[in-house]
């Protein structure tokens, strides 16, 4: 599978190839599919891998995408894959009550970045989105994206949290995310809700990721921060193929999956790694922390199977797509944050 992707349009095509199993998961699925927060970093090729795994799963099914659409040729681009794009504010009550009603809901919308500058917003964003779209959609199945960043932090000698532990969300933006949970989950048992909490961290689609950020600097030769020394990432495309089979794992009350990759991945590691394929020894500062934010998705992997990207093949795209110039969405994932104030 080490073969580069040279393009945005190459990288569009394989994040939105769908998988076998999402074939497989297509056909028994019955019902449209709408994808609230549709405009954002993940939203996109999810909506894509949807259409053609419906089509070619031999279901017939409106494939809905919801978002604001900042950018305003996002909607076309959407219509010529066979999906149907809304305009919608999520935060504003009137406007969700508006939305079709569909039988699957797959979650996306959120707030991370500039979190801390805005508190108030990325509460209203994760918390109050939440009980907006619970209420409508009270009667569907939905998988709510969420984040590692509800449980603290591990030890980094260990494999990480598992759902079974209690939360312990540090700085604010976490703490929306629990409330985001917590609201899904109060309607959820209200209304017997079917729900999953799909606990993500981090993405990687070559654009955007910790494994980006790690590789841009190393090419940089910025300096890199070993404190939060320890991560855990996965392929966006294996991330929305989990998604998208995971409404057949929605349960009232809502069940909890952690989503990544394989195993923990080290900081200093990966960077020399980079380093070796570039030429350039890293530049490091500080030292590795005896904890970390770190998810164990041995039960996602048990469920759904392994991610179809191995880790040497994403540092192998994510080097190629580095010291080509491909495009970035510059929107750093700020791993090394430690106080939770992103």
């Amino acid at each position: 599978m080490i073969d580069f992707i040279d393009s945005v349009e190459q990288l569009e095509e394989r994040l939105a190839t769908p998988s076998i199993q999402d074939l497989e998961a297509m056909e028994p699925l019955r019902g449209d599919i709408l994808i609230l927060g549709a405009g954002g970093k993940m939203g996109p090729s999810l909506a894509k891998r949807v259409r053609p795994a419906s089509d070619l799963g031999g279901v017939k099914r409106r494939v809905i995408a919801v978002s604001r659409f900042s950018n305003s040729d996002l909607p076309d681009e959407l219509a010529r894959w066979g999906i149907e794009a809304l305009r919608c504010d999520l935060v504003v009550r009137e406007e969700v009550a508006q939305l079709p009603v569909c039988e699957n809901v797959l979650f996306l919308s959120g707030r991370k970045f500039g979190s801390s500058g805005r508190p108030d917003l990325t509460w209203a964003m994760n918390s109050v989105v939440p009980a907006n779209i619970a209420l409508h959609y009270r009667n569907s199945r939905i998988v709510a994206f969420s984040t590692g960043n509800v449980y603290p932090l591990a030890s980094a000698s260990g494999k990480g949290s598992l759902e079974t532990d209690e939360p312990g969300p540090l700085g604010e933006y976490a703490q929306s995310c629990l409330g985001r949970e917590r609201l899904i989950e109060y309607y959820s048992r209200e209304c017997g809700m079917q729900c999953l909490l799909f606990r993500l961290n981090y993405a990687v689609d070559l654009r955007y990721g910790v494994l980006v950020d790690i590789a841009r600097k190393v090419y940089a030769r910025e300096p890199i921060d070993l404190t939060m020394g320890w991560f855990n990432a996965i392929w966006q495309g294996d991330a929305n193929s989990y998604a998208l089979r995971s409404l057949e794992l929605c349960e009232c009350p809502p069940r909890i999956l952690n989503v990544t990759g394989s195993g923990k991945i080290s900081v200093r590691e990966v960077a020399e790694i980079f380093g070796s394929k570039f030429k350039r020894p890293p530049v490091f500062e500080g030292q590795e922390s005896e904890r970390a934010l770190l998810s164990n998705a041995s039960l996602c992997h048990s469920l759904l199977g392994q991610p179809d990207v191995s880790l040497e093949t994403l540092l192998t795209w994510v080097a190629h797509w580095v010291e080509i110039g491909g495009a970035t969405l510059d929107k750093p994932t700020k791993f090394e944050v430690t106080d939770g104030k992103f």
